[in-house]
């Protein structure tokens, strides 16, 4: 297929999606990505700048990924346009119930996938050595697609990825990276196991961008936040894994570790300041100056991941050969390390799911109170009142009704809420206050 066909093929396909030819601006993006030419360099071509020619990219790969019903990107266009060819070697050919046609092409070898992309790996630098393998990947394509925009398309600066323990969060971001890591110069992925203080941080990241680049003298580096230039000069992508490690334990949620308040200012320079690159943060919890609660307008995001759904659930149960029973998910609240962990135990146990989980009842195996303890130690004991209250009711709660209590001041419940909520650990709908039913279980086994 030459390029001439493949633009023909990309202007049907954009044509069935929207009913709009290819613009000069598409078919230039199409012609440069078939060259190996990068964005900075299409954008030069055509006087534009190159914010607007990747938001025009990114549109692109989208209608075309929705047509072939499969993902297209500036990194596989031209392997996906060639593994075309080789299966729809004929004049006509029907996409999403759309015939298309194109001339005769003699049957040829698709392009080496590592030669077309040489120049996109020598302008790329990434250091993926502390990313986990991708397992099985449930189907988190809404949340998927929702993220790759706030990243390439709206250039957010700081997202957080929350929720609580076990819901998927680090799969879904390794599906994330390896999809969109070609549209950066530089990718890395940090866990924050370790805890690394501030400044231990921010010089692991200025190794890391600077690579063979002459570093500043100590005399010359007095910058406040000397990583912005880095951030400013090229399209970073940073992931911190486990960013709950940062935050001390008793506290309410998001109260950094004495020593690891300049993680603060860390944030803030990332999202205030005017750069091309994007943090993303995942963990149990976030920093507080990462609120829930942002105006779409702003550079900074959070998504909370909630469980599977019905048909998600029942793929991992089918993993387990167990029954597929849409109670079972539901009480486990779709989230993916709960279903295994009870999916085992059943299995083990040699029986079946109504005769081990009789109505609505709940079992906590033993690896699952492993994890839930992990998490709940992290609590403070304003919190962990709040939970036992909320244990002790059948349905869900208003604020009033908490303060009818009267066991805990007003100002401290409130905070203590938020909290919660902040840690994924309660369930809000309007003014009502809930526990998920595991959590229940858990509190009242205490």
């Amino acid at each position: 297929m030459n390029l001439k066909e493949v633009i023909k093929l990309a202007d049907d396909l954009v044509f069935a999606r929207t009913g709009k030819h290819l613009s000069d601006l598409q078919e230039k993006i199409l012609r440069g990505t078939w060259e190996d030419e990068d964005y900075k360099e299409i954008a030069k071509e055509v006087n534009r700048s190159e914010d607007r020619v990747r938001e025009v990219g990114m549109e692109l790969w989208q209608i075309l990924s929705q047509e072939l019903g499969k993902r297209v990107s500036k990194s596989n266009f031209k392997a996906t346009f060639s593994h075309f060819e080789q299966h729809h070697n004929q004049s006509s050919y029907m996409i999403c119930g759309h015939t298309l046609y194109l001339p005769d092409i003699p049957n040829s070898h698709a392009p080496n996938q590592e030669a077309s992309n040489s120049k996109q790996t020598e302008n790329s630098h990434q250091d993926l050595s502390e990313m986990p393998e991708l397992g099985a990947f449930c189907d988190r394509i809404p949340q998927l697609d929702t993220l790759t925009t706030w990243i390439l398309q709206q250039r957010c600066r700081l997202i957080a990825l929350t929720g609580i323990s076990g819901i998927g969060k680090t799969t879904l971001a390794v599906q994330l990276v390896q999809q969109i890591k070609d549209e950066f110069e530089y990718v890395i992925w940090c866990s924050l196991d370790a805890s690394p203080t501030p400044d231990e941080f921010q010089h692991k990241l200025i190794q890391f961008f600077s690579e063979s680049e002459k570093q500043d003298s100590p005399a010359t580096n007095q910058k406040p936040f000397p990583l912005i230039k880095y951030l400013q000069k090229y399209r970073c992508l940073a992931v911190l894994d486990d960013i709950h490690n940062l935050f001390i334990s008793g506290e309410l949620a998001g109260k950094y570790k004495p020593g690891y308040e300049e993680y603060r200012s860390f944030f803030k320079h990332i999202e205030k300041l005017s750069h091309q690159s994007c943090f993303l943060l995942i963990g149990w919890e976030h920093p507080r100056e990462v609120t829930q609660v942002k105006s779409q307008n702003t550079a900074i995001r959070t998504l909370q991941l909630k469980g599977l759904d019905i048909a998600a659930g029942r793929e991992i149960l089918r993993e387990y050969d167990l029954e597929e029973s849409s109670a079972l998910i539901h009480r486990y609240q779709g989230n993916p390390l709960w279903l295994k962990s009870i999916a085992t135990l059943i299995v083990e146990l040699g029986g079946c799911v109504n005769e081990l989980l009789p109505n609505d009842t709940i079992l906590l195996p033993e690896d699952l109170k492993d994890v839930l303890d992990e998490q709940c130690d992290r609590l403070s004991q304003i919190e962990k009142q709040v939970l036992s209250l909320l244990a002790q009711e059948t349905q869900p709660v208003t604020l009033a009704k908490l303060l009818e209590k009267g066991t805990i001041p007003s100002s401290e419940l409130i905070n203590a809420l938020q909290s919660l909520s902040r840690r994924c650990l309660i369930e809000q709908q309007g003014s009502f206050y809930d526990l998920p039913p595991v959590l229940r279980q858990y509190i009242k086994e205490l």
